[in-house]
């Protein structure tokens, strides 16, 4: 390995080290309450040294946003396979509900907190992108087989996307506890308030 590829392995091992090093912070001691100097001690370095991969607390955060969203990308993958355009969007949806309830801490830092403010917008349009397009892809395929009630991608997206996000966030506020009486079966409520709401808009 010459000498430019080692520079590069390691800004990349350094960088990876801040990111893994940030998302347990955020995760243990929420994001107000971690500072740059905090994860810099943590790893054993300077804050300077953190400045020099990103520029402020912000920047950080998208990439561990960006980081998480690939986990979820992950499960999607796994857990979303079949050939059937009806049945993956009920593994979808399914994958989305239980991976924000097995990962509450880091479904607040993607979802339920203020989106990073100092990172250029137009990275705010590929974080999480790949994720939302494996949804789009799997409603145009249901669109195009005409198994929907709805016709446009844009809106069928808007909707799944938003019943499912409403579920898991309404249980991590603890907002369901008026309705739901043992937490013990909140995973199979959501669940099949789901799928009731995806039967519905099936033709």
């Amino acid at each position: 390995m010459g000498v430019t590829e080692r520079k590069e392995r390691e800004k990349l091992e350094m960088r990876e080290l801040i990111t893994a090093a940030a998302m347990k912070m955020f995760l243990e001691d929420g994001y107000a309450k971690t500072s740059i100097r905090g994860i810099a001690d943590a790893i054993e370095y300077s804050p300077g040294t953190i400045y020099l991969y990103f520029k402020d607390k912000d920047e950080l955060l998208y990439e561990v946003q960006a980081n998480a969203y690939g986990r979820l990308l992950d499960v999607f993958k796994k857990e979303a396979t079949s050939t059937d355009p009806l049945k993956k969007l009920n593994q979808i949806a399914r994958a989305y509900i239980n991976f924000g309830l097995n990962n509450q801490e880091l479904y607040d830092l993607m979802f339920i907190i203020r989106a990073p403010m100092n990172v250029d917008e137009e990275l705010h349009k590929v974080n999480g992108a790949n994720c939302l397009n494996f949804l789009i892809d799997c409603l145009t395929d249901c669109i195009n087989k005409d198994l929907l009630r709805m016709n446009d991608v844009q809106q069928a997206t808007l909707q799944i996307w938003s019943t499912v996000h409403g579920l898991v966030s309404l249980n991590l506020r603890c907002r369901l506890k008026i309705i739901v009486e043992s937490e013990e079966t909140v995973p199979q409520v959501l669940i099949k308030t789901m799928e009731d709401y995806l039967l519905a808009v099936t033709k």
